[in-house]
């Protein structure tokens, strides 16, 4: 059965999500974006890629800072936006190029605030991955090449800008399981048992709802 969702993965830095969303993709037969969110966003702002990248997940609220960069925008297309801080329109600009990839068909997005830009889509499928500490300071620093020590820096570090981007833009909580469809450990079922995982849970929930 062909997959009709739109699944969206919000995940802790070393929880393996990008992996799980790649893997999940080929095996539903569907596009994975990651970073090709922020490529497709700039290209429909026309705001310069480089404050994408900047602003990724990471929320910035000082008024000075959004003053300085709105100066490299390349001009947000509405005027409606004109008037606001850069970083509110990247998140803006974000928030409608995952929409218009949703409304293209079933995909998987990670990150971004994506579960909650699409909460209105009847087809979408808000999934969670987290993993021990532990597990992920080892993912990370054999990934890097990293002590255990930067490694677990690096974890903390990202975690906490996630954590700040998701709550300061959404009414949710990141990582609370009520923001989430389905929250799984990585660390427990390893990525291909995540990906089975996930797989079946779309499919039981495609099936639930054509019953319905």
């Amino acid at each position: 059965m062909a997959c009709k969702s739109v699944i969206t993965i919000g995940r802790q830095y070393g929880s393996g999500g990008r992996e799980v969303g790649e893997k999940l993709a080929a095996a539903l037969g569907i596009k994975c974006f990651d970073d090709e969110l922020l490529d497709r966003a700039a290209k429909d702002s026309g705001i310069c890629q480089e404050l994408f990248e900047n602003h990724d997940e990471k929320p910035t609220n000082s008024f000075l800072y959004s003053l300085v960069m709105d100066t490299y925008s390349m001009g947000y297309a509405s005027a409606a936006l004109s008037g606001m801080p850069i970083n509110h329109k990247v998140f803006l600009a974000q928030f409608n190029a995952i929409k218009k990839i949703a409304d293209e068909g079933p995909c998987i997005m990670v990150g971004r605030c994506a579960d909650y830009a699409l909460e209105e889509y009847p087809n979408r499928v808000s999934v969670f991955i987290y993993s021990d500490l532990p597990k992920r300071i080892r993912r990370i620093a054999d990934k890097y090449n990293l002590t255990d020590a930067k490694a677990k820096d690096a974890i903390n570090k990202t975690d906490k800008q996630r954590a700040s981007y998701y709550n300061y833009y959404t009414n949710k909580r990141w990582g609370d399981i009520s923001s989430y469809d389905l929250c799984i450990n990585s660390g427990i079922l390893g990525i291909d048992g995540t990906v089975e995982m996930i797989a079946r849970f779309v499919q039981m929930k495609e099936s639930v709802k054509k019953d319905a």
